[in-house]
């Protein structure tokens, strides 16, 4: 699968694994309940990450977060906000410096937001063009607002 990273359009080297499936070798995102349940563990794999649903918070992460190399936030539909003040704070309070990845119904609109937010890792949405969603990010050329990340406007996209 392609996504999103850091700007560019890669391979996914990243297996998000449900909880009842073994896990394979390579960077992989497991739930919070199975990061809870195995912390000490996945900690000592050094290539897992954590996925949350929008009813998770990311408090339980906090004093793991130097351990974890990837965030991943479902956004289940398209109107849900929190995944971006979650991601807000994680960058600016906490100053996590991993990936930050949105999946779900991910669609091009949200990218530039979604980046200034502190993500910068995308999975959109299967039935979307990959790179029409990444011209997305260059949509406004001016931003009125502080935010987390610097807008990509320079960006070669």
């Amino acid at each position: 699968m392609r996504i999103i990273r850091d700007l560019e359009i890669v391979e996914d080297n990243r297996t998000r694994v449900p909880d009842d499936q073994p896990l394979p070798d390579g960077p992989v995102l497991v739930s919070l309940d199975r990061w809870r349940q195995d912390r000490d563990t996945l900690r000592e794999r050094g290539d897992v990450g954590v996925y949350l649903s929008p009813e998770e918070d990311t408090h339980d992460l906090l004093d793991d977060l130097q351990d974890l190399p990837a965030i991943a936030f479902e956004l289940p539909k398209f109107a849900d906000g929190r995944p971006y003040s979650r991601a807000r704070l994680l960058r600016e309070r906490h100053e996590y410096d991993g990936e930050l990845r949105a999946f779900g119904d991910v669609l091009r609109d949200q990218l530039l937001y979604l980046h200034r937010c502190g993500f910068n890792a995308f999975e959109v949405r299967a039935d979307k063009d990959l790179d029409d969603a990444l011209r997305g990010l260059r949509d406004f050329t001016v931003a009125l607002q502080p935010a987390s990340a610097p807008p990509p406007f320079g960006a070669d996209v």
